[in-house]
């Protein structure tokens, strides 16, 4: 009897010691576990890593290949645009003053219109006529534009057009404008006018520029006081236009529908700004 109670307790301590294994060893099977599901996670961080540097190879490559121009024409855009939080203006290469005889039909009918909003119409197209009563010069005709240039075509007639003047010799100059000098042109004008005694100008407008703001008026005031003829086109001014200034070929040219409506609205807008 000695001998076997001893030995029971002995099996029971085994049988103890087998459960608390059991138990450690699920404990050790439950972090394994979570280290398992850690595991994955690392795994698509080192994956989404590795998909990332690629990209950041081929930016890389960009930049040090076709990306430098790139890079450096957004600097040059930065510096010019914003700079030390206030916009600073960006120098743009003029527009050359373009002459010539015929211009083509297609600018014509599109820059001439005489619509209420110009849309779209960012040049002056300037048809002009010199003519030297008495004198042994032939006369002058021709067109020019311009689009954001140094000088408006208004200012770059006196330029290249006529820049002498002959204190002895009458000038008779008619220009067909595509719309009514700026406040500026008006005022240089307007110089040009006091200091050429002899010098008549007559501006035929197809539209009026900006006529609604005060300082455009008393520019065309200033100018018609200083002895210019200052009146909107006509439909049959258009039509003479269209025959000598324009490179029409076999072309025929009606003006169009509300030519004459529009005629009248800007005459009407002119003698109120005049009056």
């Amino acid at each position: 009897m000695a001998d076997r109670n001893p030995g029971r307790p002995i099996v029971k301590k085994k049988e103890k010691k087998s459960e608390n294994k059991t138990d450690k060893e699920k404990e050790k099977e439950k972090e394994e576990k979570v280290k398992g599901a850690k595991k994955p996670d690392k795994t698509a961080k080192k994956s989404e890593k590795s998909e990332e540097q690629p990209q950041t190879q081929e930016e890389k490559k960009k930049e040090g290949d076709g990306g430098a121009g790139a890079g450096e024409e957004a600097e040059g855009k930065m510096d010019g645009v914003e700079e030390n939080g206030e916009f600073q203006p960006i120098d743009l290469p003029p527009f050359e003053i373009v002459t010539g005889e015929q211009m083509n039909p297609f600018y014509f009918k599109f820059q001439f219109r005489n619509v209420e909003y110009s849309s779209g119409r960012n040049k002056t197209f300037l048809c002009f006529r010199v003519e030297t009563p008495g004198g042994s010069v032939e006369p002058l005709q021709g067109f020019m534009e311009d689009e954001h240039a140094l000088a408006h075509a208004e200012e770059a007639f006196f330029q290249q057009v006529l820049p002498h003047y002959d204190p002895n010799q009458c000038y008779e100059v008619t220009w067909y404008v595509t719309s009514s000098p700026c406040a500026a042109c008006a005022a240089k004008l307007a110089d040009i006018l006091r200091q050429r005694k002899k010098l008549r100008l007559t501006i035929l407008c197809s539209r009026l520029f900006m006529w609604e703001e005060p300082e455009i008026g008393e520019g065309l005031k200033a100018l018609v006081g200083v002895g210019c003829k200052l009146r909107m086109m006509k439909p049959t001014d258009f039509l003479k236009v269209w025959d000598t200034y324009v490179e029409k070929e076999e072309q025929i040219f009606a003006p169009w529908e509300d030519c004459q409506d529009n005629y009248v609205y800007y005459e009407e807008k002119l003698a109120e700004i005049l009056k």
